[in-house]
């Protein structure tokens, strides 16, 4: 007997997820799953990879098909075969498949929209030439590689500096091709502050892919060695492959043409159950979604495959009478490019200043293991938090190994409403090879803690302009003279720390003085002795380190 008939709009992670829990929980249910693409689920995320060959072969990618939907969860998949319609009166879905164009409707109880994302195509000339491809489906990925196998592409664009822009660059190098990225936003990776971003640009530099910033697509325009990008002011790329990479916008148009409720951020509005809310029997998971943001509580699309998936459950639960509720996104993500690792999770700073939201911010340069062990490497890492309770916000980390890691730390503590007390608190691995007794999870948050305490009195580089005029804070260096001599802010005075004590009398006191070292911590120690003899002093975050992202954001807007 049949306890209710479920039909699923799409597949991948919303809809396959949600189709696996459903039967998990509900062994009567009838089950459809209607999937315009020839794959009902496949991991996305590894097409780049699969393009760069450093994925093989291509069936790595299939999560699973739809002959094991139906013999372990007797599901039953059709791909290639495209809902057109809703009848909400009468609980009707207008099929057509693809392959043979025959129209049939198929009943439901019960409906689940999971039709993901479209790729957002510059309506500029060229877009539709051969050798211009956007990446969304399995089918795109193999279009690209069968392209790169079967032509002499020397030279690529790539129009995008977002996380598939990225992974396609890396990826398109990995098989020996020049690669140009065009961006026509002012930095790369815009869901980051810019500070974080120089060294994106300085490895994708010594990977000789050249990056130009506000280059909006003009046109794409045929030649005899193939194709040429016209970007920004009239500048122009020879390649073979063009990959636009410029984002992606919900696909709603069914459930607009139903008269379900979009929002405005042009997403499928839903409650905590992802129960749309104007047809209590049809449900909506994925990227074509709007949901709240667990930090400002204001409604936002994240079209990432975890939440895609923890969304897909909540809907199953809800569909079987269970009281899940999905608490929200706070777009926690990474991207590798080569050696780097990018990661973020919460609110950046850009979004917290629009909607008003107090923030203080700290800026610490840690090792990602212990120094004496070989190979440590510096991790950056932002911390936005609230200045009056402490309240994480949000974090970004740029460096090699561990970021990941740390981050995911971050967003635990962020999803338990933690703070940047927790954060000193935290209890991590320790290993030299993996960590050191105090993580970069714990220096981020005793920094942050210092601040609160009003231990340490900030200063902020993008806050400074002129330290040489009158009234301006005189900036100290309290590294060593050699340190002082490779590089340092025009008109920084050098006194190392070893010797401040006794050269207190060299420094003002009717002016205030912004003390800084390499990363922070010799000029934590500075502002201490000053700030206990009587002098005005503020410590510079990130230290003479986030000087030079200050810099290197600065030569990028010229």
């Amino acid at each position: 007997m049949v306890s209710r008939r479920v039909v699923i709009v799409g597949g991948v992670a919303g809809g396959a997820s949600c189709a696996a829990r459903l039967r998990r929980l509900d062994e009567n249910a009838e089950i459809f799953i209607f999937e315009r693409g020839g794959y009902v689920s496949f991991a996305n995320c590894g097409m780049p990879y699969y393009i760069g060959g450093v994925i093989a072969p291509r069936q790595r990618l299939l999560v699973a098909t739809p002959e094991r939907f139906r013999d372990y969860f007797n599901v039953e998949v059709r791909v290639n075969h495209e809902v057109e319609s809703i009848d909400r009166q009468n609980k009707l879905v207008q099929v057509r498949s693809l392959q043979s164009g025959a129209r049939f409707t198929r009943p439901y109880d019960t409906l689940v929209l999971s039709p993901g994302a479209r790729p957002i195509v510059p309506q500029v000339p060229g877009v539709d030439l051969p050798g211009v491809f956007s990446l969304r489906l399995l089918e795109d990925a193999e279009q690209i590689f069968r392209w790169l196998q079967g032509k002499k592409v020397h030279h690529a664009v790539v129009v995008g500096g977002g996380y598939i822009g990225l992974e396609m660059a890396e990826n398109l190098v990995h098989r020996g091709i020049s690669t140009v990225i065009v961006e026509a936003a002012d930095q790369l990776m815009v869901s980051l502050d810019p500070e974080m971003t120089p060294p994106i640009h300085s490895v994708l530099t010594t990977h000789d892919v050249k990056v130009r910033l506000n280059s909006p697509l003009r046109a794409i325009e045929e030649t005899a060695n193939g194709l040429q990008v016209v970007a920004g002011d009239d500048a122009r790329f020879p390649c073979q492959i063009v990959i636009l990479a410029t984002g992606v916008r919900p696909d709603i148009h069914l459930a607009a043409e139903a008269g379900l409720e979009i929002g405005e951020l042009g997403g499928i509005r839903v409650d905590e159950q992802m129960r749309t809310t104007r047809d209590p029997a049809i449900w909506a998971v994925g990227d074509a979604v709007e949901v709240k943001d667990v930090i400002t509580g204001e409604y936002t699309r994240v079209p990432l495959a975890g939440p895609a998936s923890r969304q897909a459950r909540v809907a199953a639960d809800a569909i079987c009478g269970r009281p899940s509720r999905f608490r929200g996104v706070q777009g926690t993500a990474a991207v590798g490019l080569f050696n780097l690792v990018i990661a973020q999770t919460g609110a950046n700073e850009k979004k917290l200043k629009r909607l008003n939201i107090p923030y203080t911010v700290s800026y610490t340069h840690s090792a990602d293991h212990a120094t004496y062990y070989p190979a440590a490497a510096i991790l950056t890492m932002k911390l936005l938090f609230s200045p009056d309770s402490g309240r994480i916000l949000g974090a970004q980390a740029v460096g090699g190994h561990g970021v990941d890691k740390r981050i995911d730390v971050i967003a635990a503590f962020i999803q338990k409403g933690g703070t940047v007390y927790d954060l000193e608190e935290a209890e991590l691995c320790y290993a030299p090879q993996f960590g050191s007794a105090r993580d970069p999870v714990n220096i981020a948050g005793f920094v942050a803690g210092n601040i609160l305490r009003q231990d340490v009195i900030p200063a902020y580089w993008s806050d400074w302009n002129d330290a040489q005029s009158e009234l301006a804070p005189l900036v100290l260096d309290v590294r060593t003279p050699g340190e002082h001599a490779a590089g340092a802010p025009p008109g920084a005075i050098n006194i190392p720390l070893g010797e401040l004590r006794s050269r207190l009398h060299e420094l003002p006191r009717d002016r205030e003085i912004w003390v800084h070292c390499g990363v922070g911590q010799r000029s934590y120690y500075a502002q201490r002795i000053l700030t206990q003899r009587g002098y005005r002093a503020r410590n510079l975050s990130g230290g003479y380190s986030s000087w030079l992202a200050h810099c290197a954001i600065n030569r990028g807007n010229q």
